[in-house]
């Protein structure tokens, strides 16, 4: 069977995912994803109202004609994870194939809510729910299997192909947790099963975002008991306490919720997507809010809540914002610029659960968010987080048991794949002819 691969999206850049599989006459993509930093660049940019065409121009989607250069029929759109540079372009290109989108219950919900709120193409693909540890028939004599990971976002999976040839496993993106704060661990029982059954793995597919970083990524657990110390260490403060972290990391809010509670602080969540992937997340029952948290994500209700905060005392409120990147109309961006009711005052804490993503966007917007929090007398505290990203020693641990015949990295510009070629290089690969370093739009061919 032929087996090829085109890499679409995200093998210059961090964000924009898209791979496309080809075995025999059957397609699988993986992803559709958005490169927010091209949207966060100009202001006021609406995607929703923008047609895929300009949005390729503007390198905020993949660039899918490459797709044509495929000889076969599409037969299902496979997001990993919920996050917007695998899902974003969604409701921007999914249209164009007469195939279902299947992912797992959280991220089909995150999609859904997109493709509502998507104003210029109709997204008809039916979209179609697969647990982690479940699979299914596709296309002609190939299986479709989720394999259960854990990432910076509930219900992420590694989406694995099994072909005659052997598996292809698409490793976007993940860490080796085994002690997650929600949800199971990473099945390393199953990839071992799979590099043992049949031909083996063909094809590994594998996120770069740490490859250069030495040791391994520590749990989730890790986090959590960083951002308890934080709290509690300031619990005798009678001033304002403002926390922010990825929206979609539920975990973590998870965590800042429990701790506010425990200092004696109601924990509110402002941000529309803030309110948007808790409440889903609630929705869902993967987590058990308290009762009488707010979640808020309007810009009137944001204000009126930030009002009342002043009115009944910052000493009582731990608000949980909207723009730990520093992005432009975040909450917190907003709070530092002086936008909104909510006063800071010197020795005020500000508390970043997250880490800058390495892109000068980001970083350049997120040195402007703290140099303006600082000029209002507020305090940061830094890096309160761990990556979703495997370190060297977790990508060592997926090679060795993996044992795949090819390597492909992805997810990152050209130096992050070299430090990943280097690392699989020290594993007895070698670049040119099992390890394929590749870029947006090209076409790697595995079996002739």
């Amino acid at each position: 069977m032929e087996i090829d691969i085109a890499t679409i999206g995200g093998y210059e850049e961090v964000g924009r995912q898209m791979t496309a599989v080809r075995a025999g006459d059957d397609i699988v993509v993986f992803d559709m994803g958005l490169n927010l930093s091209k949207v966060l660049i100009h202001d006021n940019v609406e995607t929703e109202r923008m047609h895929s065409l300009d949005l390729i121009d503007m390198g905020a989607i993949p660039d899918d004609r490459v797709m044509s250069d495929l000889d076969g029929e599409v037969q299902a759109i496979v997001p990993t994870h919920g996050h917007l540079d695998h899902i974003g372009a969604i409701s921007k290109l999914a249209h164009r194939y007469d195939a279902p989108v299947v992912a797992t219950p959280f991220t089909i919900e995150l999609i859904k809510q997109q493709i509502e709120s998507e104003e210029k193409f109709g997204v008809g693909n039916d979209l179609v729910k697969m647990d982690p540890g479940e699979s299914m028939e596709i296309g002609n004599g190939l299986d479709l299997e989720f394999v259960n990971v854990t990432h910076s976002i509930i219900d992420a999976i590694n989406p694995v192909l099994h072909t005659p040839e052997g598996s292809i496993i698409y490793g976007l993106d993940k860490r080796m947790d085994h002690t997650p704060v929600i949800g199971d661990p990473i099945d390393m029982d199953r990839f071992a099963e799979i590099a043992r059954e049949g031909e083996g793995v063909l094809c590994y597919i594998e996120d770069c975002t740490n490859a250069g970083r030495k040791g391994r990524t520590p749990s989730e657990q890790h986090a959590r008991n960083h951002v308890k110390d934080v709290l509690y260490s300031m619990e005798d403060y009678d001033g304002g306490i403002v926390a922010t972290t990825f929206s979609s990391q539920i975990a973590r809010v998870t965590s800042l919720v429990e701790f506010a509670k425990d200092i004696g602080r109601q924990p509110v969540l402002l941000g529309r997507s803030m309110e948007k992937y808790s409440g889903t997340a609630e929705r869902l029952d993967f987590v058990d809010f308290p009762d009488d948290l707010g979640m808020f994500g309007h810009r009137q209700s944001v204000d009126r809540t930030f009002k009342r905060i002043m009115n009944d005392g910052k000493e009582n409120f731990l608000p949980i914002v909207t723009g730990h990147q520093g992005e432009p109309r975040a909450m917190l961006t907003r709070m530092g610029r002086g936008e909104t009711p909510y006063q800071l005052d010197e020795g005020d804490k500000v508390i970043f659960s997250a880490r800058v993503i390495p892109e000068p966007t980001n970083e350049g917007q997120r040195y402007q968010s703290e140099q303006l929090l600082g000029m209002q007398g507020a305090r940061i505290y830094d890096d309160v987080h761990v990556s979703g990203h495997l370190s060297q020693e977790g990508h060592y641990e997926m090679l060795q048991t993996l044992q795949p015949h090819h390597v492909v990295p992805a997810h990152n510009d050209l130096e992050h794949l070299a430090r990943y070629i280097d690392l699989a290089e020290d594993q007895g690969y070698e670049l040119g002819r099992d390890i394929h370093a590749s870029r947006n739009g090209n076409v790697i061919s595995l079996v002739e």
